[in-house]
């Protein structure tokens, strides 16, 4: 059960499709209002957040953050097309992890990223 990003729009970020202990896959439809040119490109800003979202769900603690990400976009997305995004925990130290997400639309990689999530004791918009 998804315990973290509850309200969150799914419009943007995808929706999950599966999560399991330290695992969560996330489904990513662009719209027509994610298109960046002529051609139907989505702005990678969108697939970026999707990925966090999947990166989130793997850690699925309610007061999860992103610290860091290092990502590359292998392949174009275009609109009509959906992403599917897989991520998992590869690593823990304390309360920060480290997770692995990778993107797929029709069978090819259009997306790799590390993300570094940090669990503090508190929400982060508590802490002060």
């Amino acid at each position: 059960m998804l315990k973290t990003h509850l309200r969150i729009d799914e419009s943007l970020c995808g929706k999950v499709a599966r999560i399991e202990e330290g695992q969560a896959e996330v489904w990513f439809h662009p719209s027509a209002s994610m298109i960046a040119d002529e051609h139907g490109l989505i702005h990678g800003g969108f697939l970026f957040g999707a990925a966090d979202y999947a990166a989130m769900a793997a850690v699925n603690d309610p007061n999860v953050v992103l610290g860091a990400a290092k990502v590359k976009f292998l392949s174009p997305v275009r609109h009509a097309q959906s992403v599917l995004f897989r991520a998992q925990i590869v690593r823990q130290e304390g309360k920060k992890g480290f997770v692995s997400v990778t993107g797929e639309c029709d069978g090819v990689r259009v997306f790799e990223g590390a993300f570094t999530a940090f669990v503090p004791q508190k929400h982060v918009l508590l802490r002060r």
